[in-house]
């Protein structure tokens, strides 16, 4: 796959919205202000692809970006923000349960846990969920330049351990850590879609 080739072909706010056209579906999903948008534009070697905001919350809708025209990489909208109303975090969960709802095309899941603070009870939550719906998950160890060796190994070793067998593979957007192993992952999934 071109890496270079893509484009965002849809921002889907409504159910009606959401792509099931048989092209395999990599998901990027976790809390607000994880990093899903600047681990987006690392993997996709653009800077302003993806939408960074220094306000978290702000992607409230599905984003899906073609990727030379063999999948989708999906940007999810973050979950978790205090912030947001009743009323938006209903229409948040009602848009993303459609979304992996009967998503044939759903290849993997990138899951983005910060390394620095570990998994909230929102990301065990989604990770119990994508457990038990059998959908295939990684997960993305984000921030991981922020933390000095020892703390790093520390926070490493305990997110493997709640992890079991599901791989956790330390990135960081700003320094382009795990962004080929995370390469590896998708195309190993496009490939078996």
């Amino acid at each position: 796959m071109n890496r270079h080739n893509v484009e965002l072909t849809i921002s889907a706010g409504r159910k009606d919205q959401l792509i099931r056209d048989g092209l395999p579906q990599i998901a990027l999903s976790g809390r607000s202000n994880v990093g899903k948008s600047s681990a987006l534009n690392k993997l996709l070697g653009r800077k302003h692809l993806a939408r960074v905001s220094a306000q978290p919350g702000k992607t409230v809708t599905i984003n899906y970006f073609c990727l030379d025209k063999a999948c989708y990489l999906v940007d999810l909208p973050g979950y978790g923000f205090a912030r947001r109303s009743e009323a938006e975090k209903q229409v948040w969960s009602r848009l993303t349960d459609a979304y992996f709802r009967e998503n044939s095309q759903l290849a993997l899941v990138l899951q983005l846990i910060d390394l620095k603070t570990g998994p909230s009870r929102d990301d065990e939550t989604m990770l119990r969920f994508l457990d038990e719906a059998g959908i295939p998950f990684v997960v993305l160890a984000t921030k991981a330049d922020k933390l000095n060796a020892t703390n790093r190994k520390k926070n490493l070793a305990a997110l493997e351990e709640r992890l079991g067998q599901i791989p956790a593979v330390p990135f960081s957007s700003l320094t382009g850590e795990g962004a080929e192993t995370a390469w590896r992952l998708i195309e190993g999934a496009v490939g078996q879609a």
